[in-house]
């Protein structure tokens, strides 16, 4: 059985992100041990890009803030699963910050071997979510990871509008398929 920690980066606490990230959840916890870990529960600042971590004992970062509970939790993670809403062709802003503070050389001691991915947008156009997944594929060719897979949903906007929509499915179904690597 693996680990599997969901990122969400909304900050609505019942937004379609959190649904679909649940759903997500629901399959993965059928052979994994699984952990949302939202957002909107942590403070983190933002990178300084000081590369303090580089040369302070243990690579840690020099920012004291919620940081310290999220690295714990990704430390013994086998499989990484990043949901957020999709905010002018980006990343939520909290989501980005926590990826950012990735930047350590903690993260080389981590476990994670597989990496998931379930966006949403409020609207249908063609490249909603282009440049979040090239951001993503370099990230898995840079840190050699597998990409467990892609859930992207658009044309939910308000709270709830995802409810109903087949990829809740399709988000449940990457999750089952979720195995330790």
């Amino acid at each position: 059985m693996g680990k599997v920690v969901v990122l969400v980066g909304s900050m609505r606490m019942n937004g379609n992100t959190r649904i679909l990230a649940e759903r997500f959840a629901d399959g993965a916890s059928e052979n994994n041990s699984v952990e949302i870990v939202s957002i909107s529960d942590y403070k983190v600042n933002p990178c300084t890009g000081c590369n303090r971590c580089y040369s302070s004992e243990g690579d840690v970062c020099i920012q004291r803030d919620d940081m310290d509970a999220i690295y714990a939790k990704l430390a013994d993670a086998d499989v990484l699963a990043i949901a957020s809403p999709v905010y002018f062709y980006g990343l939520s802003a909290g989501l980005k910050a926590i990826i950012d503070r990735l930047h350590t050389p903690m993260r080389n001691t981590f476990g994670i071997r597989q990496l998931a991915l379930l966006l949403v947008g409020a609207t249908e156009v063609p490249k909603l979510f282009a440049s979040i997944e090239m951001q993503y594929e370099s990230a898995l060719e840079f840190f050699h990871l597998k990409d467990a897979g892609r859930v992207l949903v658009g044309g939910v906007k308000d709270a709830g509008d995802i409810i109903g929509d087949p990829k809740l499915d399709e988000a449940y179904l990457l999750g089952k398929s979720i195995r330790r690597p």
